[in-house]
């Protein structure tokens, strides 16, 4: 059976201090290209089906460093909108809102955990269709690849929060016989 590869973009500077960035269009750092050449380096010799990327230029770039021919855009591959909390760290929302998560509590004026996982599901809708040409990769972003894999393996999209995600990784998500299943995670 076939694979989806799951691509988290390199290293940005809000990434590596851990601010909330989903709109705001951050090149890579200089580590976060070194990540992504370095995914390449493991994906040489693999063949896709399709890459589909979300529209922002860190997935982008990080697909191109890879060496992948980007197939597609997906707007359903942003990040999760975190609204007003967008550049901010879960430190500094903490002061406002104790024990504030975005996978238990909203994000004003930004997407719900619900909203996140309808947009995962039609990811995976189109992914099916693809799929028995060959695998998918997909390049995107951390909290959206994580409900994305929450909701491939039949969890609600708030079973993310289980799936901690670093910057430059691969992940696959396959079968075993008819089930679909984690294969590797954050590697």
């Amino acid at each position: 059976m076939r694979e989806i590869v799951l691509i988290r973009h390199g290293q940005t500077e809000w990434s590596a201090s851990g601010r909330h960035t989903s709109y705001t269009d951050l090149d890579l750092t200089v580590e976060g290209e070194r990540q992504a050449a370095h995914l390449g380096d493991r994906l040489a010799g693999r063949a896709f089906a399709a890459v589909l990327s979300s529209p922002l230029k860190r997935a982008v770039r990080t697909a191109e460093l890879a060496g992948l021919t980007v197939t597609a855009t997906d707007d359903d591959l942003l990040e999760w909108n975190y609204g007003a909390y967008e550049g901010r760290t879960t430190v500094e929302i903490r002061q406002e809102r104790p024990g504030w998560s975005v996978w238990r509590e909203d994000c004003p004026g930004g997407e719900t955990s619900a909203q996140v996982g309808e947009r995962a599901d039609r990811v995976l809708e189109r992914v099916a269709v693809m799929l028995p040409s060959g695998d998918v990769a997909l390049v995107g972003h951390a909290h959206m690849l994580r409900v994305l894999t929450a909701r491939w393996l039949g969890l609600p999209a708030t079973g993310g929060e289980l799936f901690r995600l670093e910057t430059g990784t691969l992940s696959v998500l396959g079968y075993e016989r008819e089930t679909q299943v984690l294969l590797r995670w954050n590697g």
